[in-house]
């Protein structure tokens, strides 16, 4: 059986098509203004590079926060359910996932099925997301895909305010004309943030073996601090963490 899981975010529109439970197509391209095109032209994408034809594809699910715009959905899921079972994907044996992606961060606990039993969601400000690095990276005129590097350069503990971004952003100029180095500031941010996952990752209840999905997981100094902040040796993250949800929807959309 062939099924596609589309996730659509205020960012970008990720798509993986799947195949008896194999991963065999993906593709992700910008959302835009345009919601319903970024769907078309990422499931577009998407078969194309699992070289089938859309006629192949038996069922198709959606999720994300812009799910009601993914039309030719058979179904939609919601963020928590998709992202539970997308980690339960690639990790069985885990039971604590985190998602962070630009937009949010959002944490779950999972039972031996891959279903959701608790969960917990960073709503009220973008400091919990990858937005607040971006943000933060414009503050000190240093490139997002340069933030993560910068901040494995610095060994120093500069605690910061992470439950608002105005904030934290006037902590960082405050540092930058106290001529505090650019690696030093940028450990802060990453250590402000991880601190605001893990916090809510606790209020469900930490396992030992955590996965996390999400675009931020591409930044090893993010993860760094997660696993400080964790006290844990290794957090499980996919090859493509920026797919997790949308496997998780078609894996649903598979029936399993």
């Amino acid at each position: 059986m062939i099924t596609a899981g589309i996730d659509c975010g205020s960012k970008n529109t990720k798509t993986v098509v799947l195949k008896d439970g194999e991963l065999i197509g993906k593709a992700t391209v910008q959302t835009g203004f345009d919601q319903g095109k970024a769907v078309e032209e990422s499931l577009a994408k998407a078969v194309e590079d699992a070289g089938i034809s859309g006629d192949d594809v038996s069922k198709i699910f959606g999720t994300g926060s812009g799910r009601e715009a993914i039309k030719i959905a058979d179904d939609t899921v919601n963020e928590i359910k998709a992202m539970s079972r997308g980690a339960f994907f690639f990790f069985p044996n885990v039971r604590t996932v985190a998602d962070v992606g630009a937009e949010e961060g959002r944490a779950a606990k999972l039972d031996e099925n891959g279903n959701p039993v608790d969960f917990a969601i960073n709503e009220k400000c973008a400091a919990g997301a990858g937005a607040f690095i971006e943000a933060m990276g414009r503050a000190l005129e240093t490139p997002l895909e340069e933030m993560g590097a910068l901040s494995l350069q610095s060994d120093k503990e500069i605690p910061m305010n992470a439950q608002c971004v105005i904030f934290a952003e006037s902590e960082v100029v405050g540092l930058i004309h106290a001529k505090t180095e650019k690696q030093d500031i940028s450990k802060a941010i990453h250590d402000a943030m991880a601190s605001r996952i893990v916090s809510m990752i606790r209020r469900i209840g930490v396992n030992e073996d955590v996965a996390m999905i999400g675009g931020v997981g591409y930044n090893p100094a993010f993860v760094g601090a997660m696993k400080r902040e964790l006290k844990l040796e290794k957090i499980h993250i996919p090859d493509d963490p920026e797919y997790g949800s949308a496997v998780g929807a078609a894996v649903l959309a598979s029936g399993q």
